[in-house]
């Protein structure tokens, strides 16, 4: 058998043209060495694929016509794969269009409401604005349910690159230490500290030893269906790396290296609009309504104001102000929720 680096370092097979190619299909293996036993923890149960109350109502009611007009959507059901939402595609389908068909008759409901309530002020644009009712809400149930795996997907890649930098320090600290690939992944698999790059890790070793998938084709897998492009360049590198012959520690410490610099600029910019945010943050929230109120109130002393600034300055301390505070505290949460 060719060598391969050290990838393979500490397996055994009974063949020893079983890996002549490094990418042999999953259906060969299992034709040539059949199924094999796997001992599971002592409380593993099986995962099933359950799904809410209202979906099971769903698929009864429009599953059949989903599978009757054949439909089939690969980019949703790669999104569903990459977010890890546990439902078919097919299922997934008849809970978008029974949503729709329940959206489209709230809508129409109240667009009813809106032309009865709001015709005798609003004269015919009361109708234009029910006919967008009607029109738009069915529109954004149907736009927002179909994208929303696509969003998730983002989501989860994005905490995925968000924590590659630490989970690649620990993967080069395991290759040096001359520990298979395998092993690597199915340690990494019980650190939650990396969060989604330790679930992409779970699914690896569960290609490998439940499945029994080799390696490269679990990783070929991995990187399929990750959503993360750094995550999938770096699975498609040890792959490339592993089939050409050469070797895995190298190749591992630059990917720390090149992770931990993109991380450290990452860092660098947060904190640099978190800069520009506290200057906002005095000029907007602190000074600006401060200066508005003392001018409000010197005015209304000295008579030059219009009508009573009471209500005014009430809707300035009670909604701009908390209202503006709220809207930093958000922002800032988003750019260090990890």
């Amino acid at each position: 058998m060719a060598e391969s680096g050290d990838v393979f370092s500490g397996f055994e097979f009974k063949d020893e043209s079983f890996f002549s190619s490094k990418r042999a299909e999953v259906t060969d293996h299992i034709e040539k060495y059949g199924p094999h036993v796997k001992r599971l923890p002592k409380d593993a149960v099986p995962e099933y694929l359950t799904l809410t109350p209202y979906q099971k109502f769903c698929w009864k009611m429009l599953g059949p016509l989903v599978e009757r007009k054949d439909v089939h959507d690969e980019e949703l059901e790669a999104n569903l794969t990459r977010a890890h939402m546990k439902i078919r595609v097919e299922e997934y389908i008849a809970y978008v269009w029974m949503s729709t068909a329940l959206a489209a008759l709230g809508g129409l409901i109240g667009a009813v409401i809106l032309a009865l309530a709001l015709s005798p002020v609003l004269g015919l644009l009361s109708y234009l604005l029910a006919i967008l009712t009607v029109v738009l809400v069915p529109a954004a149930a149907y736009m927002g349910l179909k994208s929303a795996p696509s969003f998730k997907a983002n989501s989860r890649g994005n905490k995925i690159d968000k924590k590659l930098s630490n989970a690649m320090s620990f993967i080069a600290s395991m290759s040096s230490a001359n520990i298979n690939i395998d092993m690597i992944f199915k340690e990494l698999s019980k650190q939650p500290l990396y969060g989604e790059v330790c679930e992409e890790a779970k699914l690896i070793t569960r290609d490998t030893e439940i499945l029994g998938i080799d390696i490269l084709n679990a990783l070929e897998r991995a990187a399929d269906r990750c959503p993360s492009d750094n995550f999938r360049e770096f699975l498609q590198g040890v792959i490339t790396t592993s089939t050409s012959g050469g070797q895995l520690k190298p190749y591992f410490k630059s990917k720390m290296e090149e992770y931990q610099d993109e991380r450290r600029l990452m860092v660098k910019q947060n904190m640099e609009t978190l800069g520009m945010l506290a200057e906002s943050f005095v000029t907007v929230v602190v000074a600006f309504p401060l200066f508005l109120v003392v001018i409000m109130a010197i005015m209304s002393l000295m008579g030059m104001g219009a009508g009573d600034p009471i209500p005014l300055l009430y809707a300035i301390v009670g909604i701009m102000i908390p209202g503006s505070q709220a809207g930093f505290i958000a922002i800032i949460w988003m750019i260090n929720q990890d």
